[in-house]
């Protein structure tokens, strides 16, 4: 009976530690996201500097604000 309840204490603790996992990961792949959408609008201001208000070339650099939207 003793090394019943051990191990279900066990089996209880193994459950309670894979069900963490799955949101971990989701909250690790979130903060990818929102990293690399913070990439995407350093370049986006960059460019837009680098433009000096040419419009072609602010043009060219909307391409890094709608991937950082897509991102959303």
């Amino acid at each position: 009976m003793k090394y019943l309840k051990i191990l279900l204490l066990l089996l209880l603790t193994v459950a309670a530690l894979a069900c963490a996992s799955p949101q971990d990961k989701a909250y690790e792949s979130q903060e990818a996201v929102n990293k690399e959408r913070l990439e995407l609008i350093d370049e986006y201001k960059d460019c837009m500097e680098k433009a000096n208000h040419d419009k072609a070339k602010e043009a060219e650099c909307e391409r890094y604000l709608k991937a950082a939207d897509a991102l959303k």
